[in-house]
């Protein structure tokens, strides 16, 4: 218990390196302690080794917490072998940013696969989904599919296909948004000064590192300038910051008008740059194609790497990383010169 503390206090210090050798000897000493092992497939990732990391990663749903969110599935998981004539089911499974980043992987599964695939994602993403290309037939989460032989989740494709570093982006976009929402969104912003960033300062509360990764528009001050027009697009509690927004911030309030993601990829495609904590409209912007700044915390999520300024992921997203823990002035003080190079 001692090494797994020192571990858990380790790592939000950036010392990866410790973190990772006492996460090893935890699991050669213990192999069956699950949580240890997805804590290692974190670390692992996070230092851009995808082969075992992938496969360590397959523990996620052997924790107390995620075993209640893992489909039951009567079926055998696709091992990226080829499966002619028959029917694989890909299924997407965490949030909403993961179905985004990881759908671009549908059409490498089924080229890989030669099988039938049907995608299930859920309900909220089903409408891009439909837009984009890989499956014969995709359905909404919790509706029942049709008859497969074999399964595999979204975020285990990776696993199955031996994804590498090398082989991304892919194509990019991969995602696109739908032509009636651009019109009447073209209709709504064609009045305001460009450049039109769009900003989002805050995830889903609910997440375990919301205290690491959202901030208040306050925070956001630096950025302001008169010449810029800033589009909120923040969702959950923290959107009616934008009703008061810091002095010299021109900041247009759109939360209430956006229904669905649909609305925010036809805001994204017309905005000129996102600028966004880690969310779900990171990844969808950079599905998009479109230009996005993400503001990282100090040790961010495993999919952001380390010291890179830029991300395999997606080709147009540049990454503001904390130089420290919690400094969040460092990052806007880059963000706002980075803001007035673009702006001129």
């Amino acid at each position: 218990v001692l090494w797994k503390l020192l571990a858990a206090a380790l790592r939000p210090q950036g010392r990866i390196a410790e973190t990772r050798a006492i996460q090893e000897m935890l699991v050669a000493h213990a192999p069956g302690d699950f949580p240890t092992r997805f804590d290692l497939s974190e670390t692992l990732l996070l230092l851009g080794e995808f082969e075992r990391g992938w496969r360590e990663y397959h523990h996620r749903y052997s924790l107390a917490h995620t075993a209640a969110i893992e489909r039951k599935v009567q079926r055998p998981r696709w091992s990226g072998q080829p499966i002619p004539g028959k029917t694989l089911l890909i299924h997407d499974e965490q949030g909403y940013g993961d179905t985004f980043q990881f759908m671009r992987l549908v059409p490498w599964a089924k080229q890989r696969s030669g099988a039938r695939v049907v995608l299930e994602v859920n309900a909220e993403t089903l409408s891009l989904a439909q837009r984009s290309e890989g499956f014969d037939e995709i359905v909404a989460r919790g509706t029942l599919p049709p008859a497969f032989d074999l399964h595999c989740e979204m975020m285990s494709l990776p696993m199955a296909m031996g994804l590498t570093l090398a082989d991304l982006p892919g194509q990019v976009p991969y995602l696109s948004a739908d032509a009636r929402r651009l019109a009447k969104w073209r209709q709504r912003l064609a009045g305001l000064p460009r450049p039109l960033v769009a900003l989002v300062w805050a995830g889903r509360p609910s997440h375990f590192n919301d205290a690491n990764r959202s901030l208040t528009l306050e925070q956001l001050a630096p950025l302001a300038r008169p010449d810029v027009t800033f589009l909120s697009i923040q969702k959950g509690s923290a959107e009616v910051q934008a009703q008061n927004p810091p002095a010299g911030m021109p900041v247009v309030p759109l939360s209430d008008e956006i229904g669905d993601f649909e609305d925010t990829a036809a805001i994204l495609s017309i905005a000129d740059l996102l600028i966004s904590v880690d969310s779900s409209p990171v990844h969808l912007a950079g599905a998009l194609g479109r230009p996005v700044w993400v503001m990282l915390p100090f040790v961010p999520d495993w999919r952001w790497l380390l010291e890179r300024t830029d991300t395999p992921w997606y080709p147009r997203m540049r990454l503001f990383r904390q130089p420290s823990r919690g400094d969040w002035g460092a990052v806007m003080a880059t963000l706002a010169s980075e803001l007035a190079q673009l702006v001129a």
